[in-house]
């Protein structure tokens, strides 16, 4: 900042060169030329306080065009004076001036000052204050809205790891955590980051940058590929392995244009600009899909995929590769498949064909072994039941029998046999999980909750859940853990607890007991020659109504026994 002296900061005639100083000063800290000029009359105001007294109202104004600096002694009128130092009385005021009044102002020019050295220090203390403020100020304004957004600046100094960077107009922190690994930078290196936060704090503005964020990489792209930036290709998804990887899925809303080809630019020019930028990040460009199964067969590549399967409401699902294919597909240290999942939103599990096949034995032996011992049947039919899709006994027993009976070598008849012997056996089981329950000491309550089954039931009275109240404690994790995540998923879990918490409300809304005590007749007041609040027993006291769930007993006071009482 300029240097303030001695003898801008007296009083004269006409003094240009503090309209200087101040214009040197705004435009060198890049704000409003008021702001410094009202700096240097608080200063001037604050030193001539020194020489008078702190105790009077003086104002100082330095003249916007000639420099020139007056002072005043300001009281104000009031109908009785408090303080003489700073008012003044209504009669005096008029002695002064006829058409003063209340509220008005009296204005006393005040001679001259002359600046010791240390009276000058702290009126340049006062204006380095109140331009340092001014200046954060308008650092915090300018980026305040920037978050998101990519700038340019050169490192300034680096503090415990962090990069201090000059962005012209403000200073911004690019944190070790938030920076590429193995990248390091020196005084005077060129940065270009992203503004994730900007924080207002007591010590300033704290503007924050990121060079690990998926944003970043996509305001890149933004600024390399002119039709990202005009909207006819919409990156969809960003995600990144700092330094090392990355994913990104983008939508063309033209039919004619590749999104692909339009990212990776002529020989590679665009998307190899963004890689430089980044460290040699490798970066893999994706065609975003609105169906799940072709966005992670895409979102996998290079890795070759032979079949998906999706279970939706999991948002899980099971890539099979060839057997040559999975290293590709999984990455190294599980990079491709990692990012790949953070790219989709997906649980991404990937198996070989062998194990799928093996897999698909050993359900395939399962499932018949179930069906040949729950509806004592031989091999033949529980395999054609496996074959057909059938996968537990719930299936057969609720299936129709038309439709049942349409099985290969199945007929009406031996459709019926089977729906028969399904039923009968859930039966026996419910039974059997049933008794199981009551020896457990699980409540009626809650094997009758929706969404419990019998088997749910046994498991909890294993686990030590075995009241409503029990059931009520839970959480919803707890119960998923105890029943399995297959059984019940989390909302279908809270929604039982939620349902066992019930009778809580409930509860609380019929104990409404209330007790009128003592309540004079004559609109609540209390009895003549008695005090207001006074309980004690009146023969004017009403009936007491306690309620009992849905009964209301009323209770008749008792009469109080005297010599006329009786028995």
């Amino acid at each position: 900042m300029s240097e303030v002296t001695l003898d801008d900061l007296n009083q004269g005639l006409a003094r240009p060169e503090l309209l200087q100083v101040a214009d040197a000063v705004a435009r060198d800290k890049t704000i409003d030329r008021e702001i410094v000029v009202e700096a240097m009359e608080q200063a001037i105001q604050t030193a001539s306080r020194r020489k008078y007294g702190q105790e009077l109202e003086i104002r100082a104004e330095i003249d916007r065009t000639t420099g020139e600096i007056r002072l005043n002694r300001v009281r104000h009128v009031v109908e009785e004076v408090e303080d003489d130092a700073t008012q003044l009385s209504l009669e005096a005021a008029l002695a002064m001036d006829p058409d003063l009044e209340v509220g008005g102002e009296v204005t006393e020019p005040l001679p001259p000052i002359d600046l010791g050295r240390v009276a000058a220090q702290a009126a340049k203390q006062v204006i380095v204050q109140r331009v340092r403020e001014a200046e954060r100020a308008r650092q915090y304004e300018e980026y305040k809205d920037r978050a998101g957004q990519i700038v340019n600046g050169l490192v300034k100094r680096t503090e415990y790891g962090n990069v201090v960077v000059d962005l012209g107009r403000g200073e911004a922190v690019l944190r070790r955590d938030e920076s590429l690994p193995r990248e390091n930078f020196r005084n005077g290196d060129r940065v270009r980051a992203l503004i994730y936060e900007v924080r207002e704090e007591t010590r300033g503005p704290q503007i924050f940058l990121s060079r690990t964020r998926p944003e970043l990489m996509a305001q890149l792209f933004n600024q390399e590929v002119p039709e990202i930036y005009d909207g006819i290709i919409e990156i969809k998804a960003v995600a990144r392995d700092p330094g090392s990887r990355a994913k990104i899925a983008v939508l063309s809303n033209d039919s004619s244009i590749d999104p692909v080809g339009a990212c990776v630019g002529m020989r590679g020019s665009r998307v190899q600009a963004v890689v430089n930028e980044l460290q040699g990040e490798k970066i893999d460009i994706i065609q975003w899909n609105s169906d799940p199964a072709t966005f992670i067969v895409n979102a996998l590549a290079p890795a070759e995929v032979t079949k998906v399967v999706l279970d939706e409401d999991q948002r899980r699902i099971e890539v099979v590769v060839p057997d040559e294919q999975l290293s590709l597909a999984i990455g190294r240290r599980g990079q491709n498949v990692r990012l790949a999942s953070n790219l989709t939103g997906w649980e991404i599990d990937i198996m070989t064909e062998g194990q799928e096949s093996e897999r698909r034995v050993e359900e395939f032996r399962v499932a018949s072994q179930d069906f040949i011992e729950q509806l004592n049947v031989d091999d033949v039919i529980a395999h054609l039941l496996v074959t057909e899709g059938f996968a537990d006994v719930e299936a057969v027993a609720f299936v129709p029998v038309e439709e049942l009976g349409k099985v290969e070598g199945f007929d009406e008849t031996l459709a019926g046999e089977l729906r028969q012997r399904a039923q009968n056996y859930l039966v026996e089981r419910d039974e059997k999980l049933s008794g199981e329950r009551r020896e457990l000491g699980v409540s009626d309550e809650v094997a009758s909750m929706e969404g419990l089954s019998p088997a749910n039931a046994v498991l909890l009275g294993k686990a030590g859940v075995k009241s409503l109240d029990d059931l009520a404690d839970l959480a919803g994790d707890e119960l998923q853990e105890i029943v399995g995540q297959d059984e019940l998923s989390i909302d279908e879990a809270n929604d039982v607890i939620m349902a066992a918490r019930a009778h809580w409300f409930d509860e609380d809304s019929d104990q409404e007991g209330v007790e009128q005590l003592s309540v004079d007749q004559s609109d609540g007041q209390a009895p003549m020659g008695k005090p207001e609040g006074d309980t004690s027993d009146d023969s004017d006291s009403v009936l007491v109504a306690r309620n009992e769930g849905d009964d209301v007993t009323v209770v008749e006071p008792e009469e109080e026994k005297g010599d006329g009482a009786v028995d």
